[in-house]
């Protein structure tokens, strides 16, 4: 692209999305990740150092980045161009740690603000040992023609890995790379792999090939000319220069540095060659950052879905552990034990049975009278039966909340939420005793449901001889009367004292009172452990709030991204 954008409305949509990208979240370690943090940081500090200060002051001085192997002779060239020493260079591997800025007098202004590589501090003086990585040395050399600036960044293959980070800052913060080599490294794969990447940005590239041999100076040129022609860079200017003793002040001899001088005075007399560089250039990382925006709003989609599956995960946990508890009401496996001890305590030898169900036939009326006759129920069967039912409840919340720690640990990025939050793994404190509660107010529910089915006079004597109590209990056996959890001799057991509650409840409300009762009771306490489970699984997804991300995240940046293609 040559053509130089540009525009309030390009400048108010890049800053924006600036901020859609401060604010995005990747707080799960799933496949990608890493590359996607690693986009977002880089491409967050290309807005910053190269796009939006360009964007703002279109205008302003070209800058152009020397950058390359080690030792290409990257800072001798910039002395050379500066028309004195301003950078320090020598045989000491690496001798750029700190970032030159040189600049013609007349452009300080551009230079003394945080305009450009605003994350790095301003330094100004002659201090050839500065070497501080986190400023930028401004030096100002009439050697260098008022319009552009040059940079001499750290070596790209640095044995130092801060000096290569900020050599790819400041790279990305170019409007011009001078791409320095020499004929023994020209062929490196490092280069080479940040060459494609100026490709892909659409970057202005200008290859200088440093300390060629006089024999090979065609050889090598053409050699070197044909890999830029094969990956993209034809038309890119190159620069040969011979190996050279250097001047007694360090520097290149004058006709060495003459056709970049000449070409570097060009641009920065001739705004409108500048221009097309700065187009080209910022047209290209406009380019860039459409397409990796994009790719983070895919990361970050990949995200929220990573975040759906283990709610989903969590949420089938409980609603299984739900469905388990409300099977396990109805299916026997209550009336076990214990339970079936006190019932038979209170039936006795199986003669009570036999007398309510020979006479109720006859006289359902005259059942009080058989009623009275037997003690009620004990208070322990019905203790029993409610701890049996808070057991039952808290062992499959256990059930469930392993459930989903065991299969959070399976999905990438889970296992680490599980790992920092233990706890997830666990009830929470005190879960026992609440359980415990709901099913002391279960019971108060099923005196409440029999006391308002026994309003009639009948109803109410049979109650009254029975006790409220009583009846209340031989109901929760009702409920838990069927016999398919049961086994063996349990079945007969359990089946027989089945339908010794059954036919008492008849003989007091009727057959279909019975049922509905018995319906309404076992709603009533899957709602309580229903309401129970809903705060148990509501305290583990807390543990996704630290990596809970925005569901329109991604749809805000590709907003963003379509808002940039209008203003352009």
């Amino acid at each position: 692209m040559t053509a130089q954008p540009g525009g309030t409305a390009l400048l108010q949509t890049v800053t924006s999305l600036r901020e859609l990208l401060s604010d995005l979240a990747l707080p799960l370690d799933i496949t990608g990740v890493e590359l996607a943090r690693r986009d977002r940081r880089d491409l967050i500090a290309q807005l910053d150092d190269y796009v939006i200060p360009r964007l703002a002051d279109l205008d302003a001085p070209l800058l152009a980045v020397v950058g390359g192997s080690t030792g290409a002779g990257k800072s001798t060239l910039v002395n050379t161009l500066a028309g004195r020493v301003v950078s320090r260079s020598g045989v000491l591997r690496p001798t750029t740690r700190a970032p030159v800025l040189v600049h013609h007098a007349d452009d300080t202004a551009w230079f003394t603000t945080p305009r450009v590589l605003p994350g790095l501090r301003r330094v100004t003086g002659a201090d050839l040992t500065h070497d501080d990585p986190s400023s930028v040395r401004l030096v100002a050399a009439h050697g260098l023609p008022a319009g552009i600036a040059l940079v001499d960044a750290p070596d790209i293959d640095s044995v130092v890995q801060a000096n290569r980070e900020l050599a790819r800052q400041l790279l990305a913060a170019a409007d011009l790379w001078l791409f320095t080599t020499t004929a023994a490294r020209y062929a490196d794969a490092v280069p080479w792999d940040l060459l494609r990447h100026a490709v892909e940005r659409g970057a202005s590239v200008a290859i200088v090939l440093n300390r060629v041999p006089e024999e090979a100076l065609d050889p090598i040129g053409d050699h070197l000319a044909e890999m830029l022609s094969d990956r993209g860079l034809r038309h890119a200017p190159l620069f040969v220069l011979a190996e050279t003793e250097l001047t007694d002040s360090g520097l290149l001899p004058e006709d060495q540095v003459q056709p970049i001088r000449e070409w570097l005075t060009r641009l920065g007399q001739d705004a409108r060659a500048r221009g097309l560089v700065v187009g080209r250039t910022l047209g290209g990382t406009l380019d860039a950052v459409e397409r990796r925006t994009t790719e983070l709003a895919e990361a970050s989609f990949a995200q929220i879905q990573t975040v759906q599956e283990l709610d989903a995960i969590l949420d089938t946990a409980f609603r299984d552990a739900l469905a388990e508890v409300s099977t396990g009401i109805s299916d026997g496996t209550l009336l076990r034990g214990e339970v079936l001890a006190r019932w038979q305590q209170f039936v006795g030898t199986g003669e009570f049975l036999k007398r309510v169900e020979s006479r109720i036939s006859g006289w359902r009326d005259r059942v009080t009278a058989v009623l009275t006759g037997h003690p009620a129920p004990s208070p322990e069967l019905g203790e029993v039966l409610q701890s049996g039912v808070a057991q039952l409840i808290v062992a499959h919340a256990e059930g469930a909340a392993m459930t989903t720690a065991r299969r959070w640990r399976a999905v990438p990025g889970g296992a680490a939420i599980v790992i920092k939050q233990p706890h997830l793994a666990r009830l929470s404190e005190g879960f026992h005793q609440r359980a415990q509660q709901e099913v002391r107010a279960w019971q108060g529910d099923i005196l409440e449901l029999v006391r308002a089915e026994g309003k009639d006079r009948r109803t109410t004597a049979r109650l009254l001889a029975f006790g409220l109590n009583a009846v209340g209990v031989v109901l929760m056996l009702v409920v838990f009367s069927h016999t398919m959890g049961l086994s063996g001799g349990e079945v007969g057991i359990a089946g027989g004292s089945a339908v010794l509650a059954q036919r008492l409840l008849e003989a007091i409300f009727g057959d279909q009172a019975v049922r509905v009762l018995a319906e309404k009771a076992r709603q009533l306490l899957v709602d309580r452990t229903t309401a129970l489970y809903r705060g148990e699984q509501a305290r583990i997804a807390d543990g996704l709030t630290e990596v809970q991300v925005d569901v329109e995240q991604p749809e805000r940046l590709l907003a963003a991204v379509a808002s940039m293609r209008v203003a352009r």
